[in-house]
């Protein structure tokens, strides 16, 4: 059964709301979480702009699409914040999958740092990255399973990076975002096609 309640579901945000609430708080010198520092302004302001480019730019691949109808009908949660960057650049993609998905999808967003009780039910490597998608069967709340942080590719770097003592944080968030904008969500759009494999066999082990 899943962590998230139907009262968790019911606080969630839209996409949109999630958007003009990180329009909102930057107006105010402010981000969502309770780091509000000048670094963290900096990145949400990089994030709106990546946000926008992506909503204008991602285009599904053809498997992708072709999987689809085959899904059962899912609640998706993304524990997220403004000021993350993995976020800024994954969140798009997956409001592009809902949209193509027809109403099969119900894709909501909760700000990790509001909803800690739930994070710590999904961390990676101990820590509480975001994003983080929870899939949740619809009609029965089973939890179909989960992605996140970032693409396979990306999470391998990052492991690297910690392993590093003396690593530059600036220059490894360039490397990382010049990945994104080659990758252009190629390879996030191929693990959520290997998930939907698996939960489309699981939605027709329950049918048959």
């Amino acid at each position: 059964m899943s962590k998230i309640t139907t009262q968790d579901l019911s606080k969630a945000y839209s996409y949109e709301e999630y958007r003009d609430l990180i329009d909102r708080l930057y107006l105010e010198d402010k981000t969502t979480g309770t780091n509000h520092s000048e670094a963290y302004l900096h990145y949400t302001k990089l994030n709106v702009a990546r946000m926008r480019r992506l909503d204008k730019t991602v285009t599904l691949n053809e498997d992708l699409l072709e999987i689809l109808p085959s899904l059962p009908p899912m609640n998706w949660v993304v524990l997220t914040e403004g000021w993350c960057g993995d976020a800024a650049q994954n969140i798009p993609v997956l409001e592009k999958i809902a949209e193509a998905a027809e109403g099969k999808i119900s894709l909501s967003y909760l700000l990790r740092d509001e909803n800690l009780p739930i994070m710590d039910e999904y961390l990676t490597n101990g820590g509480r990255s975001i994003p983080k998608l929870i899939a949740l069967h619809k009609e029965t709340g089973e939890e179909l399973g989960t992605w996140g942080p970032r693409p396979e590719p990306v999470q391998q770097m990052v492991m690297e990076f910690r392993k590093e003592p003396n690593g530059d944080y600036k220059q490894f968030v360039e490397v990382v975002q010049k990945w994104y904008a080659k990758d252009k969500t190629q390879a996030m759009q191929q693990e959520m096609v290997s998930l939907f494999k698996t939960w489309a066999q699981a939605e027709n082990a329950v049918v048959e």
